[in-house]
């Protein structure tokens, strides 16, 4: 139906030539169509989800997400390198703290389910989310001599901010997803695009407002995106509930959130790739901070970088996410998750020798200055990266039992965020403990090649990642119940229907395509 509907906005877009009473020939029509084709597919989502819903993923994951994480790597580095002054294991510390707030997310999605405020789930913590990152990006941009633990809390308040707003949105998207799980993908194309898109925008600019503004000056600019999801609390679309005996209910929800969130958890079919992609996370130890001090420092032999090249460099990395994005979607969606992990593991542990190659400076060995070098290796970090992480979010996706997607999707992004938080640590451990500083690099490359052989070791735990295709769910039978409105079939690999003890594969014979993931905080790729 929906195919149809783009159809018939295809032939009253580029159809008739209304001057000359001549249609278009083929070519002009292919074109013409191709053009509109991103028109038509808002247009179409617009309608069947409601402009303010599109709005407001377009604001959360491109402006939110994208923009202010992106600007936020770059700005927030530079402040803690030229502002703070402090040292790089001592940077890739503190930004453990900017993950706890992602480590909460199961919280934040038990209240956006459960705790309605004056009849709204969504629009108070939309409400919430803004005004609490205008506020501290305000604080942080405009306080001359803040204290570093001042400046940490501040920083953490914008963090908060953006994944208040990040799991109130995808509490929205799983909702829509399970009405109209034919717009599941699309839903889904939208977070991916909206997030990259805005991240191109927010590398390409971080370095010119650095330059000139200073680092903090450039952290205030941080203060637009929250302020927008203030409006975004205000105009977007949510159905008020009226419920008598609140409180009651309230605490009845939270226990049985609290219980399914358990009791799923406890499937092998669950926790088995839960735990792997915790563990292809927390091995990935970042050493982005020694990295980021050692290509910035302008005394020779070190690269010495430019702010504007800096920023240049990684908006040229958000482009290559995009394209990431269009590989795993035209090429790699229809693997099993376990192939498709297995090779995009291997190949993120061996692009991280593009990383030692740089370090050593055999690049200048080879021929390749600097920053033709520099460009190559972000590119293609930024492409395996996103496609190893898309068939993990995927995977998360088919976990979220019906009822509560909302709470569920941010356990498991909980998970991933420790993960996150546990290489951070890792980094920052092993830079102190080979003595990387302000001025000293000589060991940084012996860090480096730590990352990647612990890259390679994750090798051995992709036995606990399911065989299963992408376009499999692996759900308990137990929690479907009756909240399951379209029809699903039930199939093991051979394609027979079968029920096993601990679960089954469903797949739902409505769609031929796949959710496509979403990923928080897009500028922090782990480097």
């Amino acid at each position: 139906m929906l195919e149809d509907d783009a159809a018939m906005d295809a032939d009253s877009l580029v159809g008739q030539d209304p001057r000359s009473g001549v249609r278009p020939s083929g070519g002009e029509r292919d074109w013409a169509a191709a053009v509109l084709e991103p028109v038509r597919w808002m247009r179409m989502l617009c309608r069947e989800l409601g402009a303010t819903f599109v709005a407001g993923v377009v604001l959360v994951y491109g402006l939110s997400q994208g923009f202010a994480g992106s600007f936020f790597r770059v700005a927030s580095d530079y402040y803690w390198k030229d502002v703070q002054r402090v040292q790089p294991a001592t940077v890739q510390f503190l930004s453990v703290f900017f993950f706890i707030p992602w480590v909460l997310k199961p919280l934040w999605g038990i209240m956006t389910d459960v705790f309605p405020i004056c009849g709204y789930r969504r629009r108070p913590y939309f409400l919430f989310s803004g005004i609490l990152g205008t506020v501290s990006a305000a604080i942080v941009a405009v306080t001359i001599g803040l204290p570093m633990s001042s400046a940490v809390l501040c920083l953490m308040g914008i963090s908060t901010a953006v994944a208040i707003a990040d799991v109130t949105i995808d509490a929205s998207i799983a909702k829509n997803s399970i009405d109209k799980p034919a717009l599941a993908p699309d839903m889904q194309s939208l977070c991916a695009f909206s997030s990259s898109l805005g991240a191109l925008v927010g590398y390409a600019t971080s370095g010119l407002f650095v330059h000139h503004l200073g680092a903090q000056g450039a952290l205030g600019v941080m203060a637009i995106p929250p302020a927008t999801v203030v409006f975004l609390g205000f105009f977007i679309y949510e159905l008020k509930t009226h419920q008598h005996n609140v409180k009651e209910k309230v605490l009845n929800k939270v226990g049985g959130a609290v219980k399914g969130m358990v009791r799923t958890i406890r499937y092998p079919v669950v926790w088995r790739p839960s735990l792997y992609m915790f563990l292809s996370l927390a091995l990935s130890i970042s050493t982005h901070e020694g990295q980021f001090y050692w290509y910035t420092n302008k005394t020779p032999p070190n690269p010495g970088f430019s702010q504007e090249f800096v920023g240049l460099v990684h908006a040229i990395g958000a482009v290559a996410s995009m394209l990431g994005v269009l590989v795993y979607h035209k090429c790699l969606k229809d693997y099993p998750f376990r192939s498709i992990l297995l090779y995009a593991q291997l190949l993120y542990g061996v692009s991280g020798l593009l990383d030692l190659t740089f370090v050593l400076r055999w690049n200048l060995a080879l021929g390749i200055p600097d920053a033709a070098f520099v460009t190559l290796e972000e590119c293609v970090s930024r492409v395996v990266a996103r496609v190893r992480l898309m068939p993990m979010m995927v995977l998360s996706t088919k976990l979220c039992p019906p009822g509560m997607e909302g709470t569920f999707f941010a356990l498991l992004m909980c998970i991933d965020s420790l993960g996150m938080l546990a290489a951070k640590a890792g980094g920052a451990a092993v830079l102190r403990a080979l003595r990387v500083t302000r001025t000293d690099f000589g060991h940084l490359w012996l860090a480096v090649l730590l990352r990647n052989v612990l890259r390679l070791a994750t090798l051995g735990a992709i036995g606990l990642v399911p065989t299963a295709g992408q376009t499999d769910v692996l759900v308990p039978r137990e929690l479907l119940g009756e909240n399951v409105s379209a029809p699903f079939m039930i199939f093991e690999s051979t394609g027979s229907p079968r029920y096993t003890e601990r679960g089954f594969l469903i797949k739902d014979l409505q769609t031929s395509y796949d959710f496509f993931c979403f990923w928080m905080l897009i500028g922090n790729d782990m480097t």
